[in-house]
């Protein structure tokens, strides 16, 4: 049950996940096949311009932390709300490729920037015994933004793509104030920095545990960007199953993100961190690859409910994952990498397969690679948990009293 004064913290960390990858990456994928079939860009220029926010999204991640700690961040997160909304509202006509390559870029920067300081903001002024049910919960952004974009970009479009962009950038900057209020609001309950904190000494096999996990979740990230990009252009044009059946699609993989850190506490809780962390991956290499077996509506919608479900999850049980082989004090300075990791190679793969799909004219074999992606990813945490058992999580220096 939710304490009143869990409130900022949430409204912090749900509408920093809300605008940064809800809105900011999701909203534009149910738009693509839009854009393309009212000509604004051709479908592999379309695919560019989805990649480039994956690129931004990489420089605001690795940008974040210290940004965070150069400047307030209610001023550096107030920028960042007000990016993403210039950006749908300044693409909401006919330009240059230019002009919306810099604007998705932009949308991407700023969003890497709110997944990374907004959450860690709403853990920080959590009570440690609350903190893995508010840090669940702040990632129900990004579901909750896939939900908002299939229900409001449908609508939209039957006026006008024009009234679609702007919608959306208005729905930002709604998003936007209220995340402000939640960081007016928000209390540091002790300091965001761990200097001073003693740091497990890792034995070399949880070292070489640690660089598989990371490794896994590079994977994850290359591996998911079909559905996350492409899923609904693909239903839509590739298939011609037409835009209601394909944002139908794009809700379900929204309901999907919302339930997914739900349903990642449960499993930590009654698997442990490394076999929920395994069985998410191995759901999610699944359901990528189950549109190569089938598209009839139980399967798509499967693979839809899937994949949303464990986009989150995957990140809420990485996190715990590593907490667990290093110990909370190494944990902030580890998850920092692995999310700069991921983003790379979320954006390698953007590019790679944007430039797969121009090259092929079709998104099908892309589905292919991401689940091999994602299998390997399954692996790599299976191999960290054999390290584990032989040389133990970490061992720290006895206490001193």
């Amino acid at each position: 049950m939710i304490d009143k004064r869990d409130i900022p913290a949430l409204l912090t960390g749900v509408m920093a996940t809300l605008a940064g990858i809800g809105l900011a990456r999701f909203a534009y994928t149910p738009l693509l096949p839009a854009v393309i079939e009212a000509q604004w860009f051709s479908a592999s220029a379309g695919a560019y311009l989805g990649a480039a926010n994956l690129l931004g999204y990489l420089f605001g991640a690795l940008s974040g932390h210290s940004l965070s700690e150069r400047y307030p961040p209610r001023a550096l997160l107030g920028i960042c709300f007000a990016a993403i909304a210039l950006s749908f509202l300044l693409c909401a006509w006919p330009a240059s490729f230019a002009w919306f390559f810099v604007w998705r870029l932009a949308a991407g920067i700023a969003g890497g920037i709110l997944m990374v300081v907004g959450p860690s903001l709403a853990l920080t002024a959590t009570p440690v015994d609350r903190r893995a049910h508010i840090g669940a919960l702040a990632f129900a952004g990004i579901g909750l933004g896939a939900l908002l974009s299939a229900w409001v970009v449908p609508l939209l479009l039957e006026t006008s793509l024009m009234a679609t962009w702007l919608a959306l950038g208005v729905l930002s900057l709604a998003v936007g104030v209220i995340g402000d209020r939640g960081l007016a609001r928000l209390t540091v309950s002790e300091p965001a920095s761990s200097e001073g904190a003693s740091t497990p000494r890792a034995h070399t096999g949880v070292a070489i545990a640690v660089l598989l996990v990371i490794g896994a979740y590079v994977l994850d990230g290359a591996g998911y960007v079909p559905h996350t990009l492409f899923w609904v252009d693909y239903l839509a044009r590739e298939h011609a199953l037409g835009h209601p059946s394909a944002a139908l699609q794009w809700g379900l993989f929204g309901l999907g993100a919302v339930c997914g850190p739900l349903l990642a506490s449960a499993a930590a809780r009654r698997l442990g961190w490394q076999r929920g962390l395994a069985l998410a991956f191995l759901a999610k290499a699944t359901a990528v690859a189950l549109p190569l077996l089938s598209l009839d509506l139980l399967s798509r919608s499967i693979s839809s409910l899937v994949v949303g479900a464990m986009i989150p999850g995957i990140v809420a049980l990485t996190s715990g994952r590593l907490a667990e082989l290093v110990g909370p004090a190494a944990h902030k300075r580890l998850w920092g990498r692995a999310t700069a990791a991921f983003a790379a190679a979320q954006a390698a793969s953007g590019y790679g397969m944007s430039a797969l799909y121009a090259g092929w004219g079709s998104y099908t074999p892309l589905f292919a690679i991401g689940s091999v992606m994602l299998a390997g990813g399954f692996v790599l945490v299976l191999l960290s948990r054999g390290l584990q058992a032989h040389h133990g999580a970490f061992s720290t220096p006895p206490r001193r009293h």
